[in-house]
């Protein structure tokens, strides 16, 4: 029987702040969510050795989790060290890297897409005990070229990205499009491109059977004179299919058990794979190019990132952002020109850094005009500590 690699890769995110604010204003949700976290390894304990798990968890979830308070406070629902634990075993999980605000990378200044990467390899790195975090999921699937040297700079062997957006430079059917990694080059740089189906994602997130998933992953693929690789990445939090607490109606029993199942018997040509074994073993095949734009949201497709800038008070946000960060970064050369040794300047210069990279959480721009004033209260308590650290110093105004 001929082989389909399968990759499943599940994306969790929570802004910070929300899931304490959750427990005090709408427990039974808090609770889905921290199920639905603590259900993955339980569901797949019996599979160790056969799942292939991909997870991307941002920064604010980790740091949430991390937190001896909400850790004391969750107690009795989840026991937060254990599902962190757990979440450690490479035989059934492979965490990658993203943005640890989850911003929409190519709406930010440059200079803050280095940071939200680098913080989240100091967390990712505290919390699993490793340094080799070999993928890269852009938070929203939000990706340009220009990211490509900075990842590659900062260790990252491959970058996940969405079908509709890929553009091969040379003839490739469409199942090679989708089903083979390839390479984008920008400037001096290239890097590996795994490429998400998008079709096959959606129904992911939506429910599906794993009789149904077997048969379109076999139609799709049936005119394949190479091993497919197939990505499917979605959400892993979001909707009542995986948030679902009876066994009947949830991905991981109705569909991924299921699927496993079927592979344990050797019924079926798909076979789980981590991204990197199937690098190591088949590497990748041709070269594209990846057209700025991100995943699909619903309602609307992700080119123009018109969910996140559709309206003026968004792009008023998005432009007060760029506008800041250009001060506090020129701050920051200022401080190091003229030598300003201070630690009550740097304390002051970091409260404002990590404030404006909150302020960029896609959340506060993916619910429309109703999260904007989340982000415009970073800005304000930013500006606040920058004018702090500059007060007494001149040469930094």
């Amino acid at each position: 029987m001929r082989k389909v690699f399968h990759a499943l890769m599940l994306n969790f995110h929570q802004p910070a702040g929300n899931l304490e604010h959750l427990l005090e204003t709408n427990e039974w949700e808090a609770k889905e969510l921290l199920w639905t976290l603590d259900r993955m390894p339980r569901a797949l304990w019996e599979y160790e050795g056969l799942a292939r798990v991909h997870l991307s968890l941002s920064g604010t979830l980790l740091e949430t989790l991390c937190d001896p308070a909400f850790q004391e406070r969750v107690y009795g629902i989840v026991k937060c060290g254990e599902l962190l634990w757990h979440l450690q075993n490479r035989r059934l999980f492979d965490v990658i890297g993203t943005g640890y605000y989850h911003p929409v990378l190519p709406l930010i200044p440059p200079p803050d897409r280095e940071e939200q990467i680098r913080r989240w390899l100091g967390i990712g790195r505290h919390v699993f005990w490793r340094t080799d975090f070999h993928g890269f999921w852009p938070p929203e699937m939000g990706f340009c070229m220009e990211l490509i040297p900075l990842l590659k700079r900062l260790g990252y062997r491959y970058v996940l990205v969405d079908s509709r957006h890929v553009e091969p430079l040379q003839p490739m059917s469409w199942q090679e499009i989708r089903y083979r990694p390839h390479l984008a080059r920008f400037q001096n740089e290239e890097i590996i491109v795994i490429v998400r189906d998008r079709e096959l994602s959606d129904a992911q997130i939506a429910g599906m059977d794993a009789g149904w998933f077997m048969q379109e992953v076999h139609q799709r693929t049936q005119c394949c004179d190479f091993p497919p690789l197939v990505l499917t990445a979605s959400d892993g939090d979001n909707g009542g299919w995986f948030r679902n607490t009876s066994g009947k109606g949830n991905f991981w029993y109705v569909c991924y058990g299921a699927l496993l199942d079927w592979v344990r018997r050797g019924d079926t040509e798909i076979e789980p794979i981590f991204i990197d074994e199937y690098l190591d073993r088949y590497g990748v095949h041709g070269n594209v190019r990846v057209r700025t734009g991100a995943w699909n949201t619903g309602w609307h497709h992700g080119e123009g990132f018109l969910q996140w800038t559709g309206s003026e008070t968004q792009k008023q946000a998005l432009a007060r952002i760029l506008d800041f960060s250009k001060e506090l970064h020129a701050t920051r050369t200022k401080v190091r020109e003229h030598h300003v040794d201070s630690p009550l300047v740097a304390t002051h210069l970091e409260q404002a850094q990590w404030r404006l990279l909150r302020a960029e959480t896609s959340c506060n721009f993916f619910w429309g005009e109703a999260w904007v004033p989340r982000a415009a209260a970073d800005l304000e308590e930013a500006l606040r500590h920058l004018q702090l650290a500059r007060h007494g110093f001149p040469q930094l105004q």
